[in-house]
């Protein structure tokens, strides 16, 4: 039998077949896509496989991996074919550290996470990094400070909220209180009664725009028809908070924010108060980091997040956005492309990303 000749579901690899480009390029993206198998080393991979590229006239492609597996090679022991790819292993390690973060009454070190699932720590921090979008320190706080806002919530002491959070001392809790709620622990217990939100209405070609912050950073975006109803939808969002109308210098911030969305070019680097949950931080992180001019998918942020499943959460995280432009919830579309829902209007989304692509 000559296993290098063609038949249905096998091929012979030529180095004008894309697929073989991607093999060379060692391309995870296309793992469960197609198989590959060299015929002078009798073994099968995938296609991220990173052994040493073979010559091309020696390899064939499978579509399946039932060809590839009743070809008569061997799995290759490097990638393991027959397994779980590399990338779903590493993301089962991710989501293991997340929940012994989510379950220790105190954060685990480094070091600790890191043996638990079996990799160096500095492999570990890169990989967690690279899955959560966020560093696993970054992750337990957040996940501490979500512990903490929902026990205030339940009309918990302040001292109670700090231990059942897993903070070791109320020393530690209250330097990084106000990063954590956007104000003091009683005040957040109290539902934010007399938190100072500076704000200001300014116009652009995409409607009005207001803007506030707290005294962390900017903790609204709003674009609407209606200054009024701008200001109304701030209280909504804010309701036990005092609103103080902001003076000419700060105009100039709105002024900023108002740029960005004429000039995409331009960019927007502000500091932002970003309340939410853990989860929602991580989704908010993600959309940061897509590049004015690209769009992703809802499911493609939930598998950045490490969280492939949690596509209607990821939705869920995209609507309840405060910061329209500077968290840049446009940028999300539906599988196919198509402009899916948006806070402040389809419409305005549309010429949002028609603007940046052409920036």
């Amino acid at each position: 039998m000559n296993v290098l000749a063609p038949t249905a579901g096998k091929s012979l690899a030529t180095a004008e077949d894309p697929r073989w480009a991607r093999i060379v390029a060692r391309d995870r993206t296309a793992d469960g896509q197609f198989w590959y198998a060299v015929a002078t080393t009798g073994i099968y991979c995938r296609p991220s496989c990173p052994s040493r590229a073979a010559n091309p006239k020696n390899v064939i492609l499978y579509d399946t991996f039932a060809q590839a597996q009743a070809s008569g090679f061997r799995a290759c022991k490097r990638c393991n074919p027959d397994g779980a790819s590399l990338d779903a292993e590493n993301a089962v390690k991710v989501a293991q550290a997340c929940r012994l973060i989510e379950q220790s009454e105190t954060v685990p070190s480094l070091t600790e996470l890191a043996d638990a699932v079996d990799l160096s720590p500095g492999y570990f921090h890169r990989l967690f990094k690279a899955i959560i979008g966020l560093t696993p320190k970054a992750y337990a706080k957040a996940r501490q400070a979500e512990r903490v806002r929902e026990q205030l919530a339940r009309g918990q002491s302040v001292t109670a909220a700090i231990y059942d959070a897993g903070f070791n001392s109320s020393g530690r809790f209250y330097a990084d209180a106000n990063d954590m709620l956007g104000m003091t622990p009683s005040k957040y217990r109290s539902g934010g009664v007399g938190e100072d939100i500076r704000f200001a209405v300014g116009q652009s070609s995409l409607g009005a725009i207001l803007v506030a912050s707290s005294t962390k950073g900017v903790a609204a975006i709003l674009i609407g028809e209606d200054p009024d109803a701008l200001l109304r939808d701030l209280q909504d969002r804010f309701p036990r908070a005092r609103l103080l109308g902001a003076d000419a210098e700060y105009e100039q911030l709105v002024a900023q924010v108002v740029g960005m969305i004429e000039a995409p070019q331009i960019g927007l680097d502000l500091p932002l108060d970003v309340r939410g949950t853990a989860f929602q931080q991580r989704v908010w992180q993600a959309l940061r980091d897509i590049p004015p001019g690209r769009t992703v998918s809802y499911a493609d942020v939930a598998q950045a997040i490490g969280s492939p499943k949690a596509v209607r959460a990821v939705a869920g995280a995209c609507a309840a956005n405060n910061i329209a432009v500077a968290i840049p919830c446009h940028r999300v579309v539906r599988n196919d492309g198509s402009i899916s829902g948006y806070a402040w209007g389809v419409d305005r989304k549309r010429e949002l990303l028609e603007r940046e692509a052409a920036a």
